[in-house]
């Protein structure tokens, strides 16, 4: 036992990338009140989630048979989450139409 087990990732790695996160996010803020691309937002967010779960959910060391695993259950969940979308909205306008 030699103890040269190497980590999967380090403190630094995980600091850089906590702070690109708090980068997009500041970036996302400007945009929100200087330019209202909802586009631009979007992709934005969305490197922001393929960060957290690259790193900090420790994605990027598993195999790529897991990761294509998990394409068709995201997508499910956004898709349901759509139809939840749609049926409170439906209930919103419900409630305004009661009063």
């Amino acid at each position: 036992m030699s103890g040269d087990i190497k980590a999967e990732g380090s403190l630094t790695t995980d600091l850089m990338v906590y702070v690109a996160i708090l980068a997009m996010a500041g970036v996302q803020i400007f945009m929100a009140y200087h330019s209202p691309g909802v586009i631009r937002m979007l992709v934005v967010a969305a490197i922001q989630a393929f960060l957290a779960v690259m790193f900090f959910m420790h994605l990027r060391n598993e195999k790529s048979t897991l990761r294509l695993a998990l394409i068709p259950a995201t997508l499910f969940v956004l898709v349901m989450m759509n139809m939840v979308w749609a049926d409170s909205f439906r209930l919103m306008h419900f409630r305004l139409l009661l009063k």
